[in-house]
């Protein structure tokens, strides 16, 4: 996907810089909240590739023309001959107060409080698109097949159940993503030593997708 940087900066609300210090304080406090998974996308090893959406559509079924996640591929200038981008991760932040839930009118979309994922029940979704219009990150789609709102789960189902990470993860052959429990050590130490930033619009609760900005490569096409 290639987005405008027009675009990107118009709808960007609130971009949340943590240096390492300021991080480690933030990350132990979530010591004592509920468990939280967590998913790092690592801007400085991301080449922009979108292999990890490929697997993605391929494992999870995703009808042509819809991603449950991609790569996009924001231009650093509005030149004719630019071929500088920033990557950065287009999928569900898992946000708190997360607004596709409080509109949904069957309790289709809901938050798994036994993992904080945010998930779409199939049996009760009755493809009225609402959480779709809710959501300002424009994450979800409604399957023209059966009629159902999806977006990315973490693969809940897929793979996490049976103790896989999501595909993205396992496919990534930069290993740009890092994904655990928020308060697994793993997760942890990587928030206490590495300066990162939060992607977080006006009105939304904090995302679960942490972003390390770094220098930008040339881009390619997507995959």
């Amino acid at each position: 996907m290639r987005v405008s940087r027009r675009k990107f900066v118009a709808g960007i609300g609130s971009v949340i810089f943590f240096s390492a210090p300021l991080g480690s304080a933030l990350a132990a406090a979530t010591d004592k909240k509920p468990i939280r998974y967590a998913m790092i996308h690592d801007e400085t090893r991301c080449n922009g590739c979108n292999i990890c959406a490929t697997a993605c559509r391929r494992l999870n079924k995703v009808p042509t023309g819809m991603a449950r996640m991609d790569i996009a591929h924001i231009p650093l200038s509005l030149k004719e001959d630019n071929d500088k981008y920033h990557f950065f991760r287009h999928s569900c932040q898992q946000c708190e107060d997360a607004p596709c839930i409080s509109v949904c009118p069957t309790g289709a979309s809901w938050r798994d409080e036994s993992n904080g994922i945010v998930r779409v029940n199939k049996e009760k979704c009755i493809g009225c698109s609402y959480c779709i219009s809710a959501c300002p990150y424009q994450v979800r789609y409604l399957n023209p097949v059966t009629h159902v709102a999806d977006k990315c789960d973490f693969c809940l189902e897929s793979r996490l159940q049976k103790g896989f990470p999501p595909i993205c993860v396992s496919a990534c052959p930069q290993n740009a993503l890092l994904f655990g429990r928020e308060d697994s050590p793993q997760i942890q130490q990587w928030l206490k030593t590495h300066d990162y930033y939060l992607y977080q619009l006006d009105g939304v609760g904090k995302p679960h997708l942490y972003r390390r900005v770094g220098p930008h490569v040339q881009g390619g096409d997507n995959v």
